[in-house]
């Protein structure tokens, strides 16, 4: 009996430099808040920022509070580097613009265009 060899084959996350999300939610329903699992109080715009690697959802919310005073709603920087901030429509706007502008200009990052519905 001939043994077969097998391939062993090993996969690794090698993650980018990267900005793959950058939106604005300018008028939620009130009803929204509570359904995405954030405070009922908030009110305003939402922005959500997706980064690669990560890690990189908590400088871009450092960013972002201190560019505009968005508040933060939501960071997760542990599997999908998500960025949840609330704030009026120019706050979030501005901490997209000036989080989008360190990565792409400083830290040599692919960022994609801020969308908005």
């Amino acid at each position: 009996m001939e043994l077969e060899e097998k391939m062993r084959i090993v996969q690794e996350l090698v993650p980018g430099k990267q900005i793959t999300l950058a939106h604005i939610i300018a008028n939620p329903d009130k009803t929204f808040y509570e359904s995405a699992g954030l405070e009922s109080a908030s009110s305003g715009a939402i922005g959500i920022v997706n980064a690669s690697p990560a890690e990189f959802a908590l400088i871009a919310g450092d960013i972002g509070v201190k560019a505009s005073g968005v508040k933060i709603a939501h960071i997760d920087y542990h599997d999908s580097g998500t960025l949840i901030m609330t704030g009026s429509v120019s706050e979030v706007q501005s901490a997209l613009s000036a989080i989008l502008e360190y990565c792409g200009g400083k830290s040599d990052f692919t960022v994609c265009d801020v969308t908005k519905t």
